[in-house]
């Protein structure tokens, strides 16, 4: 690799940790397996950076990042390693915010109940903002396939006990109005 194309990763490595520790949080339910899940990414990505056309950088990286955690719940599974997600709130201890703790510990539960391919549609449709051709381009799929697992996904969230014990409301409603509750 060059000296500038190492810069270049470099750079955006350093601009995209933060946002890639925080997807990866919400795909693995640990924070201290989402930062080696972004390191094991970000190493593979590093040995292919100048191979990656520039205006494909960010899709590449998280897609690399979504595919990662594929395989680490696979090898998981294989081994019979695959134990229940436990929500990490330890290193962020806010103090006077238990009920955004409570919450947040609720969500993250809540999706780790979720199939992979669901949790990772509404982690990157509603956490990193991005559109459904995104998210199609970035898990390689068809955009149908995306608006079912989001469909599923909400729908399996809005019936968890987590939300129903904590009366958390604000799980997105992605019917069209037409067919909502009045």
């Amino acid at each position: 690799m060059t000296h500038e194309s190492h810069g270049e990763f470099a750079e955006f490595a350093a601009a995209a940790w933060p946002r890639l520790v925080r997807t990866a949080h919400l795909l693995t339910g640990d924070f201290h397996e989402a930062e080696d899940l972004v390191q094991t990414t970000l190493v593979k990505v590093y040995v292919r950076w100048k191979h990656i056309p520039r205006d494909d950088k960010e899709v590449y990286v998280r897609r690399s990042l979504v595919n990662n955690n594929f395989s680490r719940i696979r090898k998981k599974r294989v081994s019979q390693l695959l134990m229940p997600f436990l929500p990490e709130t330890a290193h962020r201890s806010h103090v006077g915010h238990a009920e955004t703790l409570e919450h947040r510990a609720a969500l993250v539960q809540a999706l780790s109940t979720l199939p992979i391919r669901q949790r990772a549609v509404l982690v990157l449709r509603y956490f990193d903002d991005l559109s459904d051709p995104d998210i199609a381009a970035v898990l390689n799929c068809s955009l149908g396939t995306v608006k079912t697992h989001a469909r599923r996904g909400l729908a399996a969230l809005r019936v968890h006990p987590a939300f129903t014990d904590l009366s958390i409301s604000g799980v997105p409603d992605d019917r069209p109005a037409r067919h909502r509750a009045a």
